[in-house]
């Protein structure tokens, strides 16, 4: 990577909808050039441009849960578990006390509650040791994250992490708003 292509994950990250003309103002390059450049950060997986979603404007709750586990199946099951979950943003591998932590995010407190520790949760998974749940107050220096709304499908009898909605206490007295995979699902996403 050289200046040019910092210069060019710049002005994406300021703006991942910067055309070609602006992106050349910036490099110094031809389009044709400034274009090569960016086909190929894109095709060597050094850059993605996605759209990123600010859940403070969608009322979204995100939180931090860590988790410590007992062996790497476990570890692999829990996964491969919720690789198709929408509320789960990220999963971080760590080295340490905790060896997973993750960012996920609910529609509402209530709902945020229930991921915490409802048969649905990251935390209810075999092969956990312990765990620890943060929710979020604030996002620094960019309110954006990477929700994974295309997985809100809204079409499955069963959640991605097999655990059915509609026959939790907490679905039947509204303090949760389902999965967002499901046909049962209440919430935004």
């Amino acid at each position: 990577m050289d200046d040019i292509d910092r210069k060019i994950i710049g002005q994406l990250q300021e703006n991942g909808r910067a055309t070609l003309l602006e992106l050349t103002a910036v490099t110094g390059l031809t389009s044709m050039g400034t274009k090569k450049r960016v086909e190929r950060l894109i095709n060597k997986k050094i850059i993605k441009v996605e759209a990123l979603v600010n859940p403070d404007a969608l009322k979204l709750h995100p939180a931090i849960i860590m988790l410590e586990m007992e062996s790497a199946e476990a570890m692999q099951e829990l996964l491969n578990r919720y690789e198709r979950c929408p509320r789960v943003v990220q999963i971080f591998k760590t080295v340490g006390g905790f060896n997973l932590i993750a960012l996920v995010v609910a529609e509402t407190e209530e709902t945020l509650e229930s991921i915490s520790m409802e048969k649905c949760s990251l935390r209810c998974s075999k092969g956990i040791r312990r765990s620890e749940f943060y929710p979020v107050s604030e996002i620094y220096f960019s309110p954006f994250l990477q929700v994974r709304e295309k997985l809100a499908e809204k079409t499955n009898l069963t959640s991605p992490c097999r655990v059915e909605c509609t026959p939790c206490d907490r679905y039947e007295q509204k303090k949760c708003v389902g999965c967002p995979t499901t046909q049962n699902y209440r919430g935004t996403l």
